[in-house]
């Protein structure tokens, strides 16, 4: 699987040109093996180095490199996969504060999508406050 879509590429690239934006997040990878998520908002002019959400165990901001995620090797002949299906819908800081609360990106998506759901947009606070109930 082609893991940046030629469209996929000149969103990140427009954001990364606006680094003080609360962006949504455009990309979602994943192992399909285990752990290993990440939710990509930018990147860089060098077409590498890429910015946003990532759980190895844990969530964090940061950055990596798209080309280290390419060349991973997993069982089977298989790669770190791009969900064609996934939709940022809130901005990375929401993402973050509810992967935090909820101890996963993974958890954060169920919770922040059933929200969405039920007619609510959430924002950091509702991000805060629902996953202190799970």
């Amino acid at each position: 699987m082609i893991l940046l879509t030629d469209e996929l590429r000149a969103t990140l690239l427009a954001n990364g040109r606006q680094r003080d934006a609360d962006h949504v997040p455009v990309v979602k990878f994943f192992n399909p093996f285990g752990e290993g998520v990440w939710l990509a908002t930018e990147l860089d002019e060098d077409g590498d180095i890429m910015f946003g959400l990532a759980d190895l165990g844990y969530s964090e901001l940061g950055s990596w490199s798209l080309r280290e995620m390419e060349a991973i090797r997993l069982p089977f002949g298989m790669g770190i996969e791009r969900d064609p299906l996934f939709t940022g819908d809130f901005p990375i800081s929401v993402w973050a504060e509810a992967a935090r609360q909820a101890g996963s990106i993974r958890a954060a998506e169920r919770i922040l999508h059933a929200r969405a759901f039920a007619g609510e947009v959430p924002d950091r606070k509702h991000a805060e406050t629902e996953t202190r109930k799970s």
